[in-house]
């Protein structure tokens, strides 16, 4: 069913693949998309406080328990409520929840009950290379030199992080920097870059908040499928402030005010630009990480730190 919002079909019926058209995005985007980053950042030392206590396809329901009612509230009062959904609106909705909603946070909470926080933020950064790989091929979008060198100088500041400085000595032993939690996290990643490109399709008719909304719905549906294999090993006693604190965030925060400028990024200006921001959630998450749990910083952190924050400014340039 088309959008009646004829604001989002002028959007959606504009491929933003122009150098002319990203100049008319507004900064504003820009600005959320940065923040998002940083609040994204902090869903890793809230996951790492969460993952110790609680099982994760629960912990990841209790999550979007919180998110889908603030979401329906939303949607409600910026579009009058959810829209009707054909039939490949439906297909698109719930590829978004099991791809970004179940798989991502599936794999999110496992590895962080593998890893700290910091490290487990780090991945991300390769988010970027799946997602601009997948949309080259897939969605046939045009990617210029300097986008790919800011996406190249990206990866390599994540790959220094990730094997703490010795990158060569990775491909000798690749297990001593990727173990049972890394991979994890790489088939979260991949999950990701999927939710992005779907998310694409789902914009042409739906809104942001729309699509979040149903997204998070058949999310939590398959989530709580999940949980109630869990039920075993859930210990309510272990549960304190922190820990609500924890969920609470990630509802909010996290998914909520997250999901929508990002999703809202995806729209102004593509799926592989706005994938790029997320070189930037690993910075955040490694500070945060050292100022609330007292994780490490090292070397190979700042210098990796520093070259993905040189590729995202020259990726959007």
């Amino acid at each position: 069913m088309p959008s009646s919002n004829p604001r989002i079909s002028t959007v959606s019926a504009t491929p933003c693949r122009s150098t002319a058209t990203a100049k008319r995005v507004s900064p504003i985007i820009y600005l959320k998309l940065t923040l998002v980053a940083m609040i994204w950042g902090g869903t890793f030392i809230a996951g790492r406080i969460i993952a110790r206590v609680l099982p994760p396809m629960t912990a990841a329901t209790a999550r979007f328990a919180i998110a889908v009612v603030l979401l329906l509230a939303i949607v409600r009062i910026a579009d009058g409520g959810l829209p009707r959904l054909d039939r490949t609106q439906i297909a698109l909705t719930a590829a978004l929840g099991f791809f970004g909603i179940f798989l991502y946070n599936l794999c999110f909470f496992v590895a962080l009950s593998h890893m700290p926080a910091g490290r487990t933020a780090l991945f991300v950064a390769i988010n970027p290379i799946v997602t601009a790989l997948l949309a080259a091929m897939l969605l046939r979008e045009r990617l210029g030199p300097r986008k790919w060198l800011g996406i190249a100088i990206a990866f390599t500041g994540a790959a220094i992080v990730i094997t703490r400085g010795d990158v060569l000595g990775a491909f000798g032993n690749i297990s001593q920097s990727l173990g049972k939690g890394e991979l994890v996290m790489l088939c979260g990643i991949s999950g990701w870059a999927a939710y992005t490109l779907i998310g694409r399709f789902a914009l042409k008719t739906l809104t942001p908040i729309a699509a979040t909304t149903y997204a998070a719905l058949w999310g939590l549906l398959f989530l709580a499928i999940g949980a109630s294999t869990e039920y075993a090993r859930l210990d309510l006693s272990r549960v304190n402030w922190q820990v609500a604190a924890s969920i609470v965030y990630l509802g909010v925060a996290g998914t909520v005010i997250g999901f929508i400028w990002y999703y809202e990024g995806v729209k102004a200006i593509g799926p592989s630009r706005t994938s790029v921001f997320n070189n930037l959630v690993p910075v955040c998450g490694i500070l945060l990480a050292a100022l609330l749990l007292g994780e490490p910083v090292l070397l190979s952190m700042v210098i990796g730190g520093i070259l993905a924050i040189i590729g995202v400014a020259l990726a959007n340039r």
